[in-house]
């Protein structure tokens, strides 16, 4: 199982690399990312082998706080850091009213600055004066030092670990000189790093503070999406209006929304007519249009208008908590570029200890330097070097990557999939609800001469209005877009494979194909080629008369989204392939290919070889993303290198994928592959930066310079290096922020798809299968043979492909299959087998 814990008291990269080596050796530990931003561990386990507890208990071995997740306050949480930060916001300050005249008192004379002179001539009261200012500053920062040292009797140093020991080591020889200065062993003023060690502590505070503080803004989105939740709501229960927080709102419960509310919970409206924002979690600007029966999602605001809604999803289980779930699993993941560095930030300190003991001995006994000399190099060496350099580089630059997606309406479930994104070659489309929108629409009106639309729709959608099938449903939504007016019908029958037919206004009318019509005395001549031209385009052709009179032709088909030629023809300038994966037949999967300009037709294809299909473009060296949205793309979502699903489609179909567009438009690919670029060029930059730094900077502070340019590192200008270290990379991660989807230009003329491939062979078929064909009475369109095939494939052990043009479906099964199960299937679905062979 997976499972999050809440882990206290990391305060570097170090910290976060020691906790997920201590947890990640236990046995059954399959691994666990430690996010420092968050204070967050994502643990993957066998919980055979280990248990909650024993993963606490190694955290806590290690010296830090762990807690499950789940039993944690992540809203109070988010008030104790604030809390931690203002407090060290008020150490800060407080360290620099010292240091100031602690600098004075020990720098000021070198500068020409003018001293009292009873300092001059007793350098024993100005030793005890510099003493005394840097105390304050050593209890307010006492933290480097209570838990630098316990990570150094645990054999596991962190960065405050090497600033420790460097303030240390210059107040104890400080104390040293002045216990001789008062024994009278040294004459005037000795060497003392009272300064040093303040100046290191306050400006590492800055560092400290400034990190923070920047950290904060990376975990800005999520911030955001939390204040989106409101505390409290009101609810009926038992006939009374009462305002409760809304955690304690329970499935089942009737939610009241006024206008401008935010909604608390998913849920059905009962009652009440608004507008609701969804712009927080879709990212669609345009208010929606909500009545009862709609679906409400949590976070959404009623513009205007009241609601009443039953509460369906509450506390955890809200599309809010999900997505704020999502986003910090995805910050707590690893992205495989940041290895390197995470094997080199557990290792880093106790390496800097031992080139800092080096560095001074080599001085000591080989360059025959003294003491101070030697002291300064060792401090240097420890304060100038900055594993968390090296550990924000990935994590916060992808922390605020994926915040700034969440807010565009890309939900990135992992860093992984992140990295992999602007690497994938092709992509694979799904065509129904991915590159359509999933149910019919009627497209073309062809009237009769005399005869006008309106006539023709109300005729059209009146005979049509007592009908269950899709296409019937398409007409009568087409005629209340326009507003017209359906008239009464008596009589409706419905004729399986052929049409339907009524009376109104005492005439007889007839809808249906071709054939039907024909069948019936109706001549169809004027439209014949216009009908097979609208075929050709995979649409489905409707004929419509009256009194033995054809009153026109009305096209049905499942349309493309207005922005998917865009986003396709996107995605290729972009020199990505572009590949549209069906079931549908292939004359209506070219028709669409030649609307929207793809690379690639793979038509035919059964549900369950989706995912071979995707399998078979890897083996061909290709790094595959696969966008879906039906329960049947689900294999296919996970076989890929990176699954995509559509945020209108299936629950299993987001579980499958690897980033959820919530838009449910096609060009957020695009736009999630430039900001997949974005976020991995701003990783090299920092890993470049932290790597940079520290390749020149300890060797600088060890001295490398001095035997030639007689240059070494000051020990305070090394602290202020090593603040300025992390803030560069913080601040670099934060120019993300400004990233926004790049303006797609209109898209060019399609070209035609490549016709090879275009009808997939399914490969591995269990030698001990039988081949049949189902004839099947009754099927109208693509909506049909869909049912059909869903029907037939439901079946266990049978793969089935139906052809609308042929009225019939090819079937591969095993033996055991007989041909009653076969036909009870088709009959229960609506259809009529004529006969199986």
């Amino acid at each position: 199982m997976t499972e999050q814990f809440a882990v206290t008291g990391m305060t570097c990269a170090a910290c976060s690399a020691h906790v997920e080596k201590a947890v990640s050796r236990l046995s059954g530990v399959q691994s666990a990312p430690v996010n420092l931003m968050l204070g967050s561990m994502t643990v993957t386990y066998d919980e055979k082998a280990v248990t909650e507890s024993d993963i606490i208990a190694a955290v806590k071995a290690a010296g830090y706080g762990a807690s499950p997740a789940s039993q944690t306050d992540q809203g109070q949480l988010r008030r104790d850091q604030d809390a931690a930060l203002r407090r060290r916001k008020k150490h800060l300050i407080w360290s620099v009213v010292f240091l100031v005249p602690l600098f004075y008192l020990s720098m000021g004379h070198m500068m020409g600055l003018p001293l009292p002179q009873v300092l001059h001539m007793h350098p024993l009261l100005l030793a005890c004066l510099q003493l005394a200012l840097v105390i304050p500053i050593l209890i307010l920062n006492r933290n480097y030092f209570t838990v630098g040292f316990s990570r150094l009797v645990k054999l596991s140093p962190n960065m405050d670990s090497l600033v420790a020991v460097g303030a240390a080591a210059g107040l104890v020889y400080s104390l040293i000189e002045m216990g001789l200065l008062a024994a009278g062993q040294v004459s005037g003023m000795p060497d003392l790093y009272f300064e040093s060690a303040g100046m290191i502590l306050t400006l590492v505070t800055v560092g400290k503070y400034l990190e923070e503080r920047s950290r904060g803004k990376t975990t800005g989105a999520i911030s955001a999406l939390l204040a989106l939740a409101p505390e409290s709501a009101m609810v009926r229960r038992q006939g009374q209006e009462l305002t409760i927080p809304t955690e304690e709102i329970v499935a089942g419960d009737t939610v009241i929304v006024r206008q401008g509310g935010r909604i608390p919970v998913d849920g059905v409206i009962t009652d009440g007519h608004a507008a609701v924002d969804e712009s927080a979690i879709t990212g669609e600007s345009l208010p929606v249009e909500k009545v009862p029966g709609d679906a409400v999602t949590s976070a959404t605001v009623t513009s205007s208008g009241y609601l009443e809604l039953r509460a369906t999803r509450v506390g955890g289980d809200t599309t809010l908590s999900q997505i704020i779930r999502l986003m910090e699993e995805a910050a707590s993941s690893k992205a495989p570029i940041s290895r390197l560095a995470d094997r080199i930030s557990g290792i880093f300190a106790p390496a800097v200890m031992a080139i800092s003991l080096t560095a001074a001995l080599l001085w000591a006994f080989v360059g025959g330097m003294d003491v101070r000399f030697c002291l300064s190099i060792a401090i240097a060496v420890l304060v100038i070097s900055c594993p968390c350099a090296l550990g924000l580089a990935t994590p916060v630059a992808i922390m605020v990557g994926t915040g700034q997606a969440a807010q565009q309406g890309i939900l990135i479930k992992s860093a992984e999939s992140l990295e992999l994104l602007h690497k994938v070659q092709t992509v694979v489309l799904d065509k129904t609800g991915t590159v359509t929108m999933g149910q019919p629409r009627v497209t073309d009106t062809l009237c009769a001469p005399g005869v006008t639309e309106e006539e023709l729709l109300c005729v059209a959608a009146s005979a049509e209005k007592p009908s269950e099938h899709p296409l019937a449903h398409a007409i009568v939504e087409e005629s209340q877009a326009r507003h017209i007016p359906l008239c009464p019908v008596s009589g409706f029958r419905s004729v399986p494979g052929g049409g339907i037919q009524a009376t109104l206004s005492g005439e007889a009318v007839l809808a249906g194909n071709a054939g039907y019509l024909a069948q019936n005395g109706v001549s169809l001549a004027a439209m014949e080629a216009d009908a097979h031209r609208l075929a050709e385009d995979g649409k489905t052709p409707l004929f419509f008369a009256e009194s033995g009179h054809l009153l026109g032709c009305i096209a049905v088909a499942d349309v493309v989204k207005p922005d998917s030629a865009k986003a396709i023809a996107a995605l290729r300038r972009m020199g990505r392939r572009v590949v549209l994966l069906t079931g549908d037949n292939q004359r209506t999967a070219n028709a669409i290919a030649r609307q929207i300009g793809v690379d690639q037709v793979i038509a035919q294809v059964l549900p369950q070889d989706k995912a071979k299909c995707v399998a078979q473009l890897q083996q061909q060296g290709q790094r595959v993303a696969m966008v879906g949205d039906g329960v049947n793309d689900a294999p296919a979502l996970a076989q890929a290198d990176v699954g995509l699903a559509i945020g209108a489609g299936t629950d299993i179909a987001i579980e499958s994928a690897d980033v959820v567009l919530m838009k449910s438009s096609l060009l957020d690919i695009p736009a999630a592959m430039d900001l997949s670029r974005a976020v991995l060029r701003n990783i090299k930059q920092n890993l470049f930066w932290a790597f940079f730094y520290n390749s020149i900077g300890i060797p600088v502070a060890a001295g490398v310079l001095y035997p030639a340019l007689h240059l070494t590192l000051n020990p305070m200008l090394a602290a202020a290096a090593m603040s300025l270290s992390s803030v560069c990379v913080v601040s670099n991660a934060l120019r993300l922020r400004g990233w926004k989807p790049p303006a797609f230009p209109d898209q060019p003329a399609p070209t035609a798809p490549l016709p090879e491939s275009a009808v997939f062979q399914s490969q591995g078929k269990e030698e001990n299968t039988v081949n049949k064909t189902i004839h099947i009475d009754g099927m109208m369109c693509t909506h049909c043979t869909g049912r059909v095939e869903k029907a037939l494939n439901d079946l266990p052990g049978v793969e089935a492909t139906v052809d609308l043009d042929s009225k019939s479906a090819a079937v591969t099964c095993t033996p055991d299959v007989s041909d009653d199960t076969l036909r009870q299937a088709v009959e229960d679905a609506g259809y009529h087998v004529t006969g199986i062979r």
